[in-house]
């Protein structure tokens, strides 16, 4: 791996990482409702999700995965699902409550398993680094070594989008503090998130 291959992965990558998917929009939600400081201790969750595909991925197991039926069609039904569950409790979410009432609502365990729950389950996570990682990879070189260093990037890539969208959901935060706003708010991230589960349902594998 060049200089010349590094300086293409990483505006390639980090336009991958800052594109509002389903675990940005919950960073966003989490950093209105809980803090910024939660938001981004939550985001751990989905980096050990996203650790755990890298190694996949080096392994030559994700392009397993990819390739089998029933394995893609029961990760994404599970994520599928999952996301319109989350959508469900954020549109019934109580927007009367205050914000202290609802920093009790959910632990940061909880959330950090949130956050993990939703990254496993997005099949779409899988083909990226099923796709995208190899093909910065010289097989003439040290393939391990490449997937560490490309690996580490696009965490390090990740954890700046898991905090450019939690400060972006704190300063909502001020915006949306009346209850009318905040469930305005709540409910379109609801949509969103019910919109991409019904993406992940109807996926196909080309």
């Amino acid at each position: 791996m060049n200089l010349t291959t590094l300086l293409l992965f990483i505006p390639t990558c980090f336009a991958l990482n800052m594109a509002p998917g389903p675990n940005n929009l919950l960073s966003l939600t989490n950093a209105k409702r809980y803090g910024v400081r939660t938001a981004c201790l939550a985001g751990i969750g989905r980096l050990i999700a996203f650790v755990g595909m890298i190694t996949l991925a080096a392994t030559g197991l994700a392009t397993l995965l990819y390739t089998s039926e029933k394995i893609f069609l029961v990760i994404k039904v599970v994520g599928g699902l999952y996301l319109l569950w989350l959508a469900y409790q954020l549109w019934g979410a109580d927007t009367a409550a205050s914000d202290s009432a609802e920093t009790q609502h959910m632990s940061l365990f909880e959330l950090a398993r949130q956050e993990f729950l939703l990254a496993a389950g997005n099949p779409k996570a899988i083909l990226i680094f099923t796709a995208f990682l190899p093909q910065f990879v010289e097989p003439s070189g040290n393939v391990g070594l490449q997937f560490l260093v490309l690996g580490v990037l696009f965490l390090l890539l990740e954890w700046v989008a898991i905090a450019g969208y939690a400060y972006a959901g704190s300063f909502l935060s001020q915006w949306f503090s009346r209850p009318t706003m905040r469930r305005l708010f709540n409910r379109s991230c609801a949509t969103l998130l019910a919109s991409a589960g019904v993406g992940l349902l109807l996926a196909k594998k080309e």
